[in-house]
């Protein structure tokens, strides 16, 4: 009775699919998003890989049935025990015959096949592997994109002032407030990207005497991929991942999230690079090589990147560097004589075997600069790298067995001869009870300039900690997400003055009777040790920071047409120095997605009142496509948006989008060059993209 009764639930939804628009499969993308990035607990994220990965598939779903381990993988969402799952079924069984055919694999259920079906498809249909040039040039994707963004407002750092001002000062910016952002860019499926993106951020001059250039930023890249032998190229700006993230990994990658799933990483060797986070990529050269089981990725880059460079007062020839700026900003005088004054290098391969259920990768990376780094010493940093360059060598592994799926990574640092470990198991009671658990152990004098293992602080370094998470479906409508980490710091960090430890929980139950309605909640405590504030005494001692997290979140669509989204959340921080702190937001959303009329509507308003900007919140909103928007609620106001996108002409996108805080206890907003007279501070976006 059961199984007849999956059945035809599996039947219903594929049905409503099948009837789905793509303002659905927009909405699909867009709750995929919001799930990343409210984990990030930060204003400037770039997800733009992740979207263009899933949009993709919406326009061109996956085929079952020709798939491989890395194409499954790609799309973020099923677990290595399901890929391993639904690899065995084919072997097995031969081929799928339909959808329905899902529902029969042992760790498939119906959440997962829900969540992926917009993303897949089964037939017998072969993909066209050998096209000509000119049919891909004719069957391919033309993408150009135009954005422009303002804060209204009028800031003092904007003042016209004098040039021999602007020399001298840092509160005065060279250019206008506009952010300029384009992209042209030709795509065939996956296999083919060429194309340029630019920008300009707020502040930094446009076509003048401080950028005669035009736009500050220029990425450009042309990549390939399909090949038997030659499996990738990619040529000027690109980004390579390796194992999990310990030795290189440039890009963003998942951290702790409700999912447990994203405990492990996904390495994409080799892909092309489109955002414009302007330090995180490479830029040369790569190639993918494969043979049989074996894969080889070979890369080098010579990039510049902004940095503090000082001459010794003995040697009128020899300069050192004493910071690195990663912000990409290039405003003020003294940003701009920092741009492009350090060359960095880097080089390496990846070697991998891999069959069907085990993965070895072993990898070496050399790093390196044309000027010699040399910060300056504080206890907490006397470990961190000063010098040159430096090699780092890393192994890998991924072991899918039944169902269990073993993973993780070691890696050495020849600076400081120190080591950086990983391991973890992600394993399946049956398919409604599944865990993760997750070791590292980073010593605190480990170094790699580009790294992003699974942690709690910023860097993949001074940590060791175990992590369990768990998701628990207890009934058809009924889901438990739950996490634990617990971790320790043997060495000091910024503003913790001596060895400290902490630990996380989180559990979330989701309620979800019907497509329309979908209600979850969520409690998080973190327990952190930190500096005390307002202490005078000769050693700072450290304390006990305790914040609690909760929220409530219910979105129903009322029709076809209309959907509802309320929030309310609120924070309790406490620390003994400083005392208890709270805050609170709530906020409504109004989605209009009418089917018969090419305009989608969406509406917030939002009202929060927090103590301090230590109980500030974050939550997501919704923006034009590429744009992303996780702004910080703090103090006392309201917010409100709109966010209009007009479809037209077949081809093309219209976005207009215009945000305002109003502040209820604050005469002025922000500080220094950014501050705002007045309580008031909006922000305008307008977005227009042409699909060819």
């Amino acid at each position: 009775m059961i199984q007849h009764f999956r059945h035809i639930a599996v039947v219903a939804f594929i049905f409503c699919f099948v009837h789905a628009n793509a303002q659905e499969k927009n909405e699909i993308i867009q709750q995929r998003i919001e799930f990343i990035s409210e984990q990030l607990q930060s204003e400037d994220i770039d997800l733009t890989n992740v979207i263009e990965q899933l949009t993709y598939y919406i326009d061109h779903p996956l085929n079952l049935n020709q798939a491989t381990v890395e194409e499954l993988e790609e799309l973020n969402l099923l677990t290595p025990i399901q890929v391993s799952d639904l690899l065995l079924h084919r072997k097995l069984f031969g081929k799928l015959l339909s959808a329905y055919e899902l529902q029969s694999l042992t760790y498939w259920d119906m959440q997962t096949i829900q969540l992926v079906l917009p993303f897949i498809r089964v037939d017998d249909k072969l993909d066209n592997l050998h096209i000509s040039w000119k049919e891909a040039l004719e069957q391919g994707d033309y993408e150009l994109f135009l954005r422009y963004q303002r804060t209204p407002e009028e800031r003092s750092a904007y003042s016209n002032v004098a040039d021999s001002v602007l020399t001298q000062s840092n509160n005065y910016y060279v250019g206008n407030p506009d952010r300029y952002y384009t992209r042209l860019r030709y795509t065939y499926r996956t296999n083919i990207s060429i194309g340029m993106t630019a920008e300009k951020d707020p502040g930094e001059g446009f076509f003048d005497n401080y950028q005669k250039q035009g736009f500050d930023f220029y990425s450009a890249h042309a990549f390939f991929k399909g090949g038997k032998y030659l499996k990738a190229v990619a040529l000027g700006d690109f980004q390579v991942q390796i194992g999990q993230g310990l030795n290189l990994w440039s890009g963003y990658a998942f951290g702790k999230t409700a999912d447990i799933s994203t405990v492990k990483k996904n390495a994409i060797p080799l892909r092309p690079y489109t955002s414009v986070d302007e330090s995180r990529f490479l830029r040369g050269a790569g190639v993918d090589l494969g043979y049989k089981n074996f894969g080889l990725t070979l890369f080098g880059s010579i990039k510049k990147v902004d940095a503090n460079v000082l001459s010794d007062s003995l040697y009128d020839d020899l300069e050192f560097v004493s910071t690195i700026n990663l912000s990409g900003l290039h405003r003020t005088i003294s940003e701009i004589n920092k741009k492009d004054a350090l060359t960095e290098y880097i080089g390496g391969g990846h070697l991998r075997y891999r069959s069907r259920n085990l993965q070895l990768g072993l990898a070496g990376v050399y790093q390196g600069y044309d000027k010699e780094f040399n910060r300056s010493v504080q206890p907490y940093n006397q470990f961190d790298f000063r010098g040159k360059s430096m090699t780092s060598l890393s192994a890998d592994y991924s072991w899918a067995i039944r169902n269990f799926n073993f993973f993780g990574e070691v890696a050495r640092s020849n600076y400081s001869a120190t080591w950086a470990h990983l391991h973890g198991v992600l394993f399946s009671m049956d398919p409604r009870v599944s865990f993760s658990l997750l070791y590292r152990d980073y010593d605190r004098a480990y170094q790699t300039f580009y790294n992003t293992g699974f942690s709690e602080g910023s860097n993949t370094q001074n940590e060791r900690g175990v992590y369990l998470g768990t998701k628990l479906k207890i009934a058809s409508s009924w889901t438990i997400n739950a996490y634990v980490d617990v971790f320790s710091f043997p060495w000091m960090k910024y503003q913790v003055d001596a060895p400290s430890e902490g630990y996380e929980w989180m559990i979330q139950p989701s309620y979800k009777p019907t497509k329309k309605l979908e209600i979850y909640g969520r409690i998080r405590q973190q327990v952190r040790e930190k500096n005390a504030r307002n202490n005078d005494d000769p050693v700072t001692p450290i304390e006990d920071v305790v914040q609690r997290n909760y929220r409530l979140n219910i979105s129903y669509a009322v029709s076809e047409w209309v959907t509802l989204k309320s929030r309310i959340e609120w924070v309790t921080l406490d620390r003994k120095s400083v005392g208890k702190e709270k805050g609170m937001l709530i906020t409504q959303d109004v989605l209009f997605k009418p089917k018969k009329f090419p305009m989608d509507v969406s509406l917030r308003y939002a009202l929060f009142d927090t103590d301090s900007y230590d109980t500030r919140l974050y939550t997501f909103e919704n923006n034009a496509l590429y744009v992303f928007a996780v702004p910080a609620y703090f103090y006392q106001g309201s917010r409100a948006y709109v966010l209009l996108r007009y479809s037209f002409l077949r081809h093309a996108d219209l976005w207009i989008r215009y945000g305002v805080f109003i502040y209820s206890n604050r005469s002025s907003i922000g500080s220094g060059p950014e501050e705002i007279s007045g309580s008031r501070k909006s922000d305008i976006t307008v977005q227009l993209r042409i699909n060819l």
